[in-house]
């Protein structure tokens, strides 16, 4: 997997994985607009992604009631934003998260320890 094909499996499948996760993740450190949200994702790998699939997203989780969501009158000097909030149902799923991310991140260093280990026996020829 080099090249395009790679980079786009990077990109796209990856960073719509994390997508959620890290934007409960951010609402877990307090409310946020969505465009703090957007500029805050590049911390997590995922600040590439296109606006619409944020806000989609958030969309998404207000409907599962994860967040809430009201308009900010008062702190904008332009048209009214809303400002998402994490609920507690959202923290749970948080912690739901959290906890399968810690046992793929498990999976995936046992994949790459055995494929390090082939490799270092010089056994990482094709058969």
């Amino acid at each position: 997997m080099r090249g395009q094909g790679h980079r786009r499996l990077r990109c796209g499948r990856r960073a719509v994985r994390m997508l959620e996760p890290a934007l409960l993740l951010l609402l877990h450190y307090g409310p946020a607009h969505g465009y703090t949200l957007l500029q805050q994702l590049g911390e997590f790998g995922v600040g590439d992604l296109n606006p619409s699939a944020v806000y989609r997203m958030l969309r998404d989780m207000e409907e599962k009631g994860w967040v809430t969501s009201t308009w900010d009158e008062e702190q904008t000097q332009g048209p009214p934003r809303r400002v998402y909030r994490l609920t507690a149902l959202g923290d749970e799923a948080l912690g739901l998260w959290t906890q399968d991310l810690r046992e793929t991140r498990g999976l995936i260093d046992h994949l790459v320890g055995a494929y390090s280990r082939h490799m270092e026996e010089g056994e990482g020829e094709y058969h």
